[in-house]
């Protein structure tokens, strides 16, 4: 059943109000050669320009998955917003690069998102500096959140992909030597895009291997160079060890002893019972998370994105 959900400016224009309209139904998409598809529908019968009556698109979710970007989590508040600390650059689901600039002053977590988010959402409007190609509502739905220590750039659009020409994704850059990218801990970040585009390469141990060993002989290659940082188990045993020499992509050469002062394999290890990984800098949240992680939330999500486009002067 429909739920007609009433929002306001209560800012600007308190007295005019909205509606928007969540429903679940069920529609044909394009491209699913006549398969039916359950989506949640949002939508409204306001004007995102009265005067034009500019009607506004219906949106059909149908996926979950929404970009984002993430700060290291190492910095803590207050942030003292400065003059060399104070523009940060901003690409979101594959647009071109736009730098906020946000205004000088001592903020906390919450007030310094609000100010970003403001300044984020605003780009679209800038004069001179919007490229027509990209996405204004990737901008002005994007949301700027707070989570366990960490700043949040979430792109205002869902999406089936984190990569690709569809993607929903979030990009964070510095802008010339201004420091704030590395000030709030984007500089030691993640963001969905690049952990999504991360998998585990491994192989099966092909010739056993015998501490001391100066080499692993793997089946088949997992891309290892030189300096490249591995691990080897037998589900008992683990060890782990840099890569000091690789021949064929599937003989590397391990630290032992005789020749480096220490063995960095201590474990014995049978061929076909073992296998070798290649190790990749990792999301701590062990995936590129759903950042919108239940139905309220998307719905959330859903009446936030018509509201941000209607015109409430009227």
């Amino acid at each position: 059943m429909a739920t007609n959900v009433t929002v306001r400016d209560l800012e600007n224009y308190p007295d005019n109000s909205k509606t928007v309209t969540v429903d679940q139904t069920t529609v044909v998409p394009a491209g699913a050669e006549g398969d039916e598809k359950w989506v949640l529908s949002f939508s409204t019968s306001g004007y995102s320009d009265n005067t034009n009556r500019t009607t506004i698109q219906h949106i059909y979710v149908q996926d979950m998955k929404v970009g984002w970007a993430k700060s290291s989590g190492f910095s803590t508040g207050p942030y003292v917003i400065s003059s060399n600390n104070k523009y940060l650059g901003v690409s979101i689901d594959g647009s071109s690069v736009y730098y906020v600039e946000l205004s000088e002053g001592t903020y906390e977590e919450d007030s310094l998102i609000d100010e970003l988010q403001t300044k984020i959402r605003a780009i679209p409007t800038i004069s001179g500096a919007w490229n027509s190609n990209d996405d204004q509502l990737a901008f002005k739905n994007s949301v700027v959140g707070y989570k366990s220590g960490k700043f949040y750039i979430v792109s205002g659009n869902l999406s089936s992909y984190y990569t690709g020409t569809s993607k929903s994704s979030v990009s964070v850059s510095a802008s010339g030597s201004d420091t704030l990218y590395s000030y709030l801990g984007f500089d030691l970040g993640y963001d969905s895009e690049t952990i999504s585009n991360i998998s585990v390469k491994e192989s099966l141990l092909a010739s056993s291997y015998t501490v001391g060993d100066a080499t692993v002989v793997i089946a088949s290659s997992v891309g290892a160079s030189v300096g490249d940082a591995l691990m080897i188990t037998d589900g008992t045993n683990t060890d782990y060890f840099t890569a000091l020499s690789v021949t064929s992509d599937v003989t590397i050469g391990v630290p032992v002893s005789g020749t480096n002062g220490f063995n960095a394999i201590t474990h014995n290890y049978t061929a076909s019972n073992a296998k070798v990984q290649l190790l990749r800098a990792q999301d701590p949240d062990a995936q590129a998370d759903y950042y919108y992680k239940t139905v309220d939330d998307v719905t959330r999500w859903g009446i936030m994105s018509i509201t941000n486009q209607l015109d409430f002067s009227s």
